[in-house]
């Protein structure tokens, strides 16, 4: 007897209408941040709706908008073009676009234009995963990692340069001015006053754009300068013209001399990205410095932010300050690397009540077999960390800092992909970065979920 197959027609016809969500897994995270989607309160996005008057076409839903950008964003797909794709290609996006194909034109406006409101989505999916069990703010790690900005590292100048090519520029511009000048008077003298009169050469209308924004660049050094300038004046002042230390003293005289010639660059691409040192390829990057305080219960993500800053010394008392208001509560410990120490964050009243461990230099698992690196700090304080982190319940309590907050990142770089920002501006990079820890944190409740109902 001839073995049977089942038919596998490409042509087989439905008797019913089929339905995408049979489709689907019952645990699958499609599946889940649909119904998760639909707790969010979405009012600041429809309130952009409400102001307009309701010509045209039917706009597509915000609320399959937003569900389409969430997924995308946990299975590291920012991009609208491949949103767009997917749409067609990929049953879970078909599933949440509710059959429905937005063009990638149509989802990069809608992330764009209610970015500030995508950006609140992290407070609400943080109190989700509070009420699921999955904060518990007893230790909380914080730590940094560079993310590339959507900008070359060959589009950094210094001051001279920007200088130099705007004074090469605002001569081309004035060159192609008298051109269209003689040219216009040429036509008019062959064919008589035809034109309206602001018609602007291509290459013109191009070299002005560029020269705007080379003059936009050097205001920024100029204004970044003046105002590190006043910073050190205030500090001179506050310290009755007497430095505390020898780098204080290099720091007040750097910010002075820079008034008058601005130092560093200035990324004509993105002018808010910086070139900073990777720590851990140590190779430059053009980006931004990404901060997350990440607590230890299921390393859910309880205060983030974007700083331009390469190093991390000024973050620990405003990521502190952040964490306490996202959840109304202070965390009972707080580590962090070396590079967060600074004698001026333990001043404010954010970190009093606060088990703060922060080794005062790097050499963090050394505190008795070597000596103190030449830089070190050396006041009370630094004494005492180091006395605390040499004892064995300190070291046990610090060790644990690595495996909360490393691995965040590790996942949200290696499993999901997420090096670059995919929007250029520190405010824009901040609500992405948000984005992508609110996308963590539903991830956690999604498997926490699942695993609750033995999926």
């Amino acid at each position: 007897m001839p073995k049977r197959f089942r038919s596998c027609s490409l042509n087989q016809p439905y008797l019913l209408p089929p339905s995408l969500a049979e489709w689907l897994p019952e645990q699958h995270l499609a599946r889940f941040i649909g119904e998760v989607c639909e707790q969010l309160d979405l009012s600041a996005i429809y309130a952009a709706y409400e102001r307009r008057d309701g010509r045209g076409m039917a706009a597509y839903h915000p609320l399959m908008l937003t569900r389409l950008l969430l997924y995308a964003y946990c299975v590291g797909k920012p991009s609208s073009r491949q949103i767009e794709k997917a749409t067609f290609d990929e049953l879970s996006f078909r599933y949440l676009s509710a059959d429905q194909h937005p063009d990638h034109d149509t989802i990069a406006a809608f992330r764009q234009e209610h970015l500030e409101a995508l950006d609140g989505l992290f407070l609400q999916a943080l109190r989700m995963c509070r009420e699921a069990g999955l904060v518990k703010l007893g230790h909380v790690a914080l730590d940094g990692t560079k993310m590339r900005a959507q900008a070359s590292q060959s589009a950094n100048l210094r001051y001279p340069q920007l200088a130099e090519r705007e004074q090469a520029l605002s001569e081309r511009v004035r060159q192609l001015l008298d051109e269209a000048a003689r040219i216009d008077a040429e036509e008019d003298s062959l064919h008589g006053q035809g034109k309206r009169g602001d018609e602007l050469p291509a290459e013109l209308a191009t070299a002005e754009k560029r020269l705007a924004k080379l003059r936009a660049a050097k205001q920024k050094m100029e204004r970044e300068a003046r105002e590190a300038a006043g910073q050190a004046e205030r500090e001179r002042e506050a310290a009755g013209g007497k430095p505390r230390n020898p780098a204080e003293k290099k720091r007040w005289y750097r910010a002075g001399k820079r008034l008058h010639s601005p130092e560093g660059q200035v990324n004509l691409s993105d002018a808010d990205s910086r070139l900073m040192k990777s720590s851990g390829t140590s190779e430059y990057v053009q980006g931004y410095n990404a901060q997350a305080v990440v607590d230890e219960q299921c390393q859910i993500v309880v205060a983030a932010d974007v700083v331009t800053e390469g190093h991390d010394r000024h973050q620990l008392e405003p990521m502190a300050r952040q964490a306490e208001a996202n959840l109304a509560a202070k965390p009972a410990t707080l580590t962090a690397d070396a590079g967060y120490w600074n004698e001026a964050a333990f001043a404010p009243a954010t970190l009093q009540g606060i088990d703060v461990l922060v080794p005062p230099n790097s050499t963090e698992q050394r505190f008795h077999d070597r000596p103190l690196p030449a830089n070190a700090p050396r006041s009370e304080r630094a004494h005492k960390m180091r006395d605390r982190l040499s004892h064995a319940e300190g070291r046990a309590l610090y060790a644990k800092r690595k495996a909360i907050v490393e691995p965040v990142f590790a996942h949200i770089k290696e499993r999901r992909g997420f090096r670059r920002f995919s929007m250029r501006g520190l405010w824009k990079a901040q609500a992405e970065w948000s984005l992508i820890c609110t996308t963590h944190n539903l991830i956690k409740l999604h498997r926490h979920r699942t695993a609750a109902k033995g999926g």
